[in-house]
């Protein structure tokens, strides 16, 4: 699944494609939020990503399907 962050301030926006669930990715992003802690999100790389959830601009969570292989993805 594709994860889209947009971060306060910052013109780029962080893209990651993780093997967390959409509901295990919200639940974390909600936490972080309401603690005003840090959200830590994993990629399907193993790579980990810190994002102070104040700077939380907006997160678009991708649909969770398999990936499509070939000419029509």
């Amino acid at each position: 699944m594709e994860i889209r962050i947009g971060v306060r301030n910052v013109a780029r926006e962080i893209v990651l494609e993780t093997e967390q669930s959409a509901d295990e990715v919200r639940a974390g992003i909600d936490e972080a939020l309401s603690k005003h802690t840090t959200i830590s999100l994993r990629d399907d790389k193993g790579h980990t990503v810190l994002i102070p959830a104040d700077a939380l601009g907006y997160v678009d969570i991708g649909p969770e399907n398999e990936r499509r292989v070939g000419f029509g993805s």
